[in-house]
């Protein structure tokens, strides 16, 4: 049987609980490092997407091999591993389980192990982790990220702006998981400096436009 002592500074784990919790972590960091925009559109014949564009391995890089259908597919998938990473753990080790692999699946997104340390940038699987934590923010997450695709049309802009409105969500909410989901906005926030670099040097690519192919995202 589970047992807690409750002291001044938080909650001690037995040592079961915190099997469990590593356990979690590696799950989620399992699931999140699955590369699937390197694996796509190497299955496809599309070459290796880290030596296109910005070699990044999200969506938007893959976008540039001139493929929708594979973007779109990455997309989906980089925010399903996510939703599957919290709702596995979840059902195998509880609901304290469940933040532990959110942190796993974006950490083992951000920083493969497989690829060297060197990931995508987080913004679809911070959606799929939001899902089952926090559907509310999960919603906010992708109008916002839709809404400035759609009008701005700059990939980075989307993807940062639905970042920093999970945290605001739940700090609004008085979710617990607020100061989680404020890493998450911030390490996917450092993943994109660059985009912000050229954001404020007007370089920053628009999706679409002509030259977006050959542009880092």
């Amino acid at each position: 049987m589970r047992r807690a002592l409750r002291c001044g500074a938080g909650l001690l784990l037995t040592p079961a609980m915190t099997r469990e919790m590593l356990s979690a972590l590696a799950l989620g960091y399992l699931l999140g490092s699955i590369p699937f925009g390197l694996l796509l559109t190497l299955l496809a014949g599309k070459g290796d997407v880290r030596r296109i564009g910005s070699g990044n391995i999200g969506a938007t890089n893959v976008l540039r091999t001139g493929s929708r259908p594979l973007a779109a597919l990455t997309l989906l998938l980089d925010c399903l591993k996510g939703t599957a990473a919290v709702l596995l753990a979840r059902r195998l080790f509880g609901d304290e389980a469940a933040p532990i692999a959110a942190a796993g699946a974006m950490v083992g997104h951000l920083y493969p192990v497989w690829l060297k340390f060197r990931g995508g940038k987080g913004v679809a699987t911070f959606l799929g982790v939001l899902i089952p934590l926090l559907p509310i923010a999960a919603a906010v997450y992708a109008a916002v990220w839709i809404l400035l695709l759609l009008t701005i049309r700059i990939s980075s802009v989307a993807g940062i702006g639905a970042a920093v409105s999970a945290p605001i969500v739940a700090f609004a909410t008085h979710s617990a998981i607020f100061p989680m989901l404020l890493g998450f906005g911030l390490l996917v926030l450092w993943k994109h400096h660059e985009n912000i670099s050229r954001l404020f040097a007007g370089a920053e690519p628009r999706i679409g436009r002509r030259g977006f192919e050959r542009r880092p995202d």
